[in-house]
């Protein structure tokens, strides 16, 4: 008799399914971020499971933050377009506790080729195109971010300085509105750095000042990166904030 081990089947709980299901829908665009997606009886027809198993599914992916419920309303697509969810990403708190309205500037907007550390964090290769796009935001009138943006250019196609600046909101509303493209999560990399002549005429600060260098990579549906983002943050007046539990 062999001792070769038998493989083991994978086996994944129905209600995993479902999610994949309702996932690839939301990848597909059937439903846009914003969107009432159909109620969970409806969805519990079209996929002839249980009410519990669909309700299952939806639970997990307003967990991740993908879906939002809204008591007496329904459940919807997330989006970034409103108030709430406007600024999910950005951990800059001012230390005196008012509300963050920040104010961007658009300095850049121009293509060029991908090295290769930005075609690795972007899945793309070596000289692609990609978009760079640099701007300063402002906080009571002080430049307090300056940041870096890397977009592949396929994904963005006739994206212009003039259109960056007309929009009035933030960033991933308008990749939503224009692109059709959600950013549901992020990884970050943080670290402190000095100021170099460059971030100190940026954020008009003294060459040598202490800033917190933020390096993002952002993600759509499917775990497909599509934005690098390194910014530097001037904490002199405000705080990195990040809520574990």
């Amino acid at each position: 008799m062999s001792n070769e081990t038998l493989p083991v089947a994978s086996f994944s709980p129905l209600y995993q399914q479902i999610k994949a299901m309702i996932l690839s829908s939301l990848q597909g665009s059937e439903w846009l971020p914003g969107m009432a997606i159909p109620s969970e009886i409806e969805l519990a027809a079209r996929y002839a499971v249980s009410q519990g198993t669909v309700r299952k599914a939806i639970d997990e992916l307003a967990a991740e933050n993908l879906l939002v419920r809204r008591q007496g309303k329904g459940t919807f697509v997330a989006t970034h377009q409103e108030e709430d969810w406007q600024y999910r990403f950005l951990r800059l708190e001012p230390d005196s506790g008012e509300k963050f309205h920040l104010k961007s500037q658009f300095l850049s907007c121009v293509q060029e080729l991908a090295g290769e550390w930005i075609a690795l964090q972007l899945h793309l290769k070596a000289g692609d195109r990609v978009i760079r796009i640099d701007r300063i935001q402002t906080f009571a009138g002080k430049p307090i971010v300056y940041e870096e943006i890397w977009l592949p250019e396929a994904r963005f196609a006739g994206l212009n300085l003039e259109a960056l600046n007309a929009w009035p909101g933030p960033m991933y509303a308008f990749y939503e509105g224009e692109y059709s493209i959600h950013m549901v999560r992020a990884e970050e990399k943080i670290k402190a750095v000095l100021a170099d002549a460059l971030l100190a005429d940026r954020l008009a600060m003294p060459i040598g000042s202490p800033l917190l260098s933020v390096e993002r990579v952002a993600f759509t549906y499917g775990n497909k990166p599509v934005e690098i983002r390194r910014a530097r943050y001037d904490t002199t007046d405000q705080h990195y904030e990040n809520k574990l539990n």
